[in-house]
């Protein structure tokens, strides 16, 4: 276990809570998420139960504490009816300090949503439906091994709108056999519904998974994904859309809340099976691990033997921590929020700052840390100076 040292914190960082639920239909070819086959067995009241003493055994680590933020994903968390997520998230209200402007978010599948699930979510306090489209491309949505197909998908967005204000839709480019013109019909359709966020991530092949076993043929290079990047830029921007993080972009500010608390290096409560906790006191920054399969952690909860992993940040290691998520932020970030969020000198990294300028992946202006193009186009590369 690893501890950290000359960590002095004067105040703490915004809480948000993360809820893991984490069984799919079947597992996609690309996901690396902790995700298990849902089957007939699976029991979600059992299942919530659990969760709710979950929470109630971390009260102690954020009492007192106010909860600006809660997102239930997964996995595919539109496979709890809307009874079992209003009994999860009464039994939240009841348990924790819960702020009245709190954004909630629930992540849904098109395959498993209809009009009655989208009406209980939202009955249920869910505010924010996050909508996994990832494209409009039956061809492509097959090849990602989706169970949806882009009929099912507009229908699903459709409804949505008649429940929820805020609604995010998550696409994917750089697929298989993905062309230009292809991609460009995706961003069309999808900035027709006017909803107020998008995501669109670059299909990547991450180990543990179907395509890291058996890649897809015709994957576009880097070069055709730079490209592709630089078409969504553009087009989302002449929609309206604000680019404010390295894949996400909202029309009106309409930033994802309980995300940009991560980018900022803000503190969230995971409970679920598999989910990450990072929690910070006046002395220490901590991060926990749950027990990764379902049924473990369900029988683990109630012997209070469900985290796996518990152990304080060192110092050495926090300002590559605050770099990681801080850094993906287009407008940057003040440097005071480094001291705020790590309760470190701004001087431990200033040597790196400066390398950083140097090689142009960054920007120094008044009490600002700005990523430039560069910066947010070699991300890894940038980051690579702050590893210690």
């Amino acid at each position: 276990m690893s501890t950290a040292t000359n960590t002095v914190l004067t105040q703490l960082p915004p809480l948000a809570l993360y809820i893991h639920i984490p069984w799919c239909w079947h597992k996609c070819p690309y996901c690396d998420f902790n995700s298990h086959t849902f089957k007939p067995t699976v029991n979600e009241m059992n299942y919530v139960e659990v969760l709710l003493l979950d929470l109630e055994a971390a009260l102690p680590q954020i009492w007192g504490r106010t909860i600006y933020s809660i997102f239930i994903g997964g996995g595919t968390p539109s496979l709890f009816s809307g009874d079992a997520i209003d009994k999860l998230l009464s039994g939240v209200r009841k348990l924790v300090k819960l702020s009245p402007f709190a954004e909630i978010t629930l992540e849904a599948n098109p395959g498993t949503i209809d009009n009655e699930h989208l009406k209980d979510y939202s009955k249920s306090g869910v505010n924010r439906l996050s909508l996994g489209i990832q494209s409009f491309n039956d061809k492509h949505l097959l090849a990602l091994g989706r169970i949806h197909d882009s009929a099912m998908a507009i229908k699903a967005i459709n409804q949505a709108q008649q429940y929820f204000k805020q609604i995010n839709l998550d696409l994917m480019y750089g697929l298989p056999e993905q062309t230009m013109q292809q991609l460009q019909q995706d961003i069309t359709q999808a900035t027709s519904f006017n909803t107020s966020h998008l995501s669109f991530y670059n299909l990547t092949i991450e180990p543990n998974t179907k395509f890291f076993v058996t890649p897809p043929a015709n994957l576009p290079d880097n070069d055709q994904c730079y490209l592709m990047q630089n078409l969504i830029i553009t087009n989302l921007a002449q929609q309206n859309f604000q680019r404010y993080e390295v894949s996400a972009y909202a029309q009106q500010t309409n930033y994802s809340k309980h995300n940009l608390n991560y980018w900022l290096f803000g503190d969230y409560l995971g409970i679920g099976a598999g989910a990450h906790s990072k929690l910070s006191f006046h002395d220490k920054i901590i991060r926990q691990v749950r027990q990764k399969h379902p049924q473990t952690y369900i029988n683990q909860v109630p012997k209070a033997q469900h985290i796996n992993e518990n152990c304080a940040v060192n110092s050495c290691d926090l300002p590559f921590e605050f770099m990681l998520n801080a850094m993906r932020l287009i407008d940057g970030f003040s440097t005071n929020l480094f001291v705020e969020r790590t309760g470190l000198s701004l001087n431990v990294i200033l040597p790196k700052l400066l390398l950083a300028q140097q090689q142009r992946f960054i920007k120094l202006e008044q009490q600002k840390i700005i990523p430039t193009t560069h910066g947010i186009n070699f991300l890894n590369d940038a980051l690579l100076i702050f590893l210690d």
